[in-house]
């Protein structure tokens, strides 16, 4: 009979420092480290796009849109990690007021859908992203069709889901007041 090693757990701390200088990204969950996945050219297309299109609409505004590259962290679950899109106005809470790479209140977070990724970004990942306080807009965006889902957070903590289909759909994204077409999302995507 074999014995299975037992798990290490990892430090929030410990975590960090080995992200800072890793060249690949890791989510990090109750003390355990998790690559993460590749993306398609589509993916990182689109994520590009809705972060563009989001940059330009807050020219002159107090508000920020980021690419996958800041870390997001989860203060009631303790979850780190990096969503494809991510904004918020106002006074944005850094973790770390050295590296100004970790934040703490995000006012909408956007993932781009992928096979290995999608279940997870519609289940588990949300309801750790529904317990930030800050956070009023979580959207999803699928790579393989113009398709966009978009849940918004009520007074009463409930969140209502608004599905986005076709070539003429626009997104009202109310928590940083900007909209998003599908032609901002999806151009030069191309559909297999």
């Amino acid at each position: 009979m074999s014995v299975l090693p037992e798990k290490i757990y990892i430090s929030p701390e410990d975590y960090l420092v080995m992200e800072r200088v890793s060249p690949v990204k890791h989510e990090y969950f109750d003390g355990e480290i998790f690559q993460m996945a590749g993306t398609s050219r589509n993916h990182a297309r689109i994520s590009a796009n809705t972060s563009a299109s989001l940059v330009n609409q807050f020219k002159g505004r107090n508000c920020q849109s980021f690419q996958s590259d800041l870390r997001v962290k989860v203060p009631k679950t303790g979850l780190y990690t990096y969503p494809d899109v991510v904004a918020g106005c106002g006074e944005l809470l850094m973790d770390d007021a050295k590296y100004l790479d970790v934040l703490l209140n995000p006012t909408l977070i956007i993932e781009v859908l992928s096979p290995s990724t999608e279940a997870y970004d519609k289940g588990t990942k949300f309801e750790n992203y529904r317990t930030i306080e800050s956070l009023l807009e979580y959207v999803l965006v699928w790579q393989d069709k113009k398709r966009v889902a978009r849940y918004t957070r009520r007074d009463d903590d409930s969140w209502v889901l608004t599905d986005f289909i076709g070539e003429d759909a626009v997104i009202e994204l109310t928590s940083v007041v900007a909209t998003l077409t599908m032609d901002d999302i999806y151009d030069k995507v191309e559909f297999k």
